[in-house]
C-alpha cells in the first residue's frame, strides 16, 4: 500500500516537474514561472557582481562604476524594448499593440544596449578604463537562470525552435517536438563560463578582452541558432536579432581580427 502510494505521488510530482510549459500553482494562483526567475536573475547576477568587485582591485572609482553601472541599466532598457519591437513589429497603433510593447524585451538588445550606454557614459565622465570584465560572469550567470525559465515556459516565450525530427527535439506545449533552444543556450552558457574561467588565469590577458570574448561568443552562437527559430520578419533573409548580430562582430571587428592572426 506504501509502495502503491509513493508510485502515485511520484507519478503526480513528475507530470509537475516535466510539464512545460510550467506553470504552478501556490494559494490558488499560477505563478509566472519565467518572471519571478527573471527577477533572480537579476538579484543573484548583481550580488553575485558585488562579490567580484570585492575581492578584485578596481580601477575604477566607486563614483564612476556606479555611473558607468547607470548608464548600463538605462541602455539595455532602451535596447531591449527596441530591438523585441522590430523582432516582431507592428504596424498598428493600437492600445494592445502599445502596452504589448511595453511588454516586449530581448536580452540581445538589452546586452548591446548596455554596451552602448557603457560606453557614452564613459565618455562623458573621461573614464578611460575598461570597465566590462568585471560584470563578464555575472552577465552569464544571469542569463543562465533567465534561460532556465524561457525553457520551463516553453511556447509562451518565443525562444523555442522549429519542428524537427532532431533526437534533442522536445513537446514545449503545442505538441510538436521542437528544437530546445534555451536547453541549447543552457549547454553552451556553461561551456562559454568554463572557458572563460580557464581563459582569466593567464596573467596577460589585457584588460577588458574577457567582456569582449564574451560578447563575441555569445553573439556568434546567437546569429547561428536563429537560422532554428521560426521567425516571420527578415531583412535581406535574416532575422533583426541576426542582424544585431553582426552590428556587434562589426563592432568588434579589431578584436575578431587579431583573434585571427595569433591563431596557431
Amino acid at each position: 500500500m506504501w509502495f502503491s502510494k509513493f508510485g502515485l505521488n511520484f507519478k503526480v510530482l513528475n507530470i509537475v516537474i516535466l510539464t512545460i510549459p510550467f506553470e504552478p500553482i501556490i494559494f490558488g494562483y499560477q505563478i509566472n514561472i519565467h518572471l519571478i526567475l527573471e527577477y533572480l536573475a537579476f538579484f543573484i547576477g548583481f550580488r553575485y557582481y558585488l562579490y567580484l568587485r570585492k575581492g578584485t582591485e578596481d580601477s575604477i572609482s566607486s563614483m564612476n562604476r556606479l555611473s558607468i553601472i547607470l548608464g548600463a541599466v538605462i541602455g539595455a532598457l532602451i535596447g531591449s524594448r527596441l530591438v523585441g519591437f522590430l523582432e516582431n513589429p507592428m504596424i498598428e497603433l493600437t492600445q494592445v499593440n502599445l502596452i504589448q510593447l511595453l511588454n516586449t524585451k530581448t536580452i540581445m538588445g538589452g546586452l548591446f544596449g548596455g554596451l552602448l550606454g557603457v560606453e557614452l557614459v564613459k565618455k562623458i565622465i573621461g573614464e578611460t578604463s575598461s570597465s566590462g570584465d568585471l560584470f563578464t560572469f555575472p552577465i552569464i550567470a544571469g542569463l543562465f537562470i533567465g534561460r532556465i525559465g524561457c525553457f520551463l515556459s516553453g511556447i509562451n516565450e518565443f525562444t523555442y525552435g522549429k519542428v524537427t525530427t532532431f533526437f534533442m527535439g522536445m513537446d514545449l506545449g503545442d505538441g510538436l517536438n521542437r528544437h530546445p533552444i534555451a536547453l541549447y543556450e543552457l549547454m553552451f552558457l556553461i561551456l562559454l563560463f568554463l572557458f572563460l574561467k580557464q581563459l582569466q588565469k593567464h596573467k596577460n590577458l589585457e584588460s577588458g578582452m574577457l567582456f569582449q570574448y564574451f560578447m563575441i561568443s555569445y553573439f556568434s552562437f546567437r546569429f547561428f541558432i536563429e537560422f532554428i527559430k521560426p521567425n516571420i520578419f527578415f531583412v535581406i533573409g535574416l532575422s533583426s536579432i541576426q542582424i544585431l548580430c553582426l552590428i556587434c562582430l562589426l563592432y568588434y571587428h579589431k578584436t575578431i581580427i587579431n583573434l585571427f592572426q595569433y591563431a596557431p
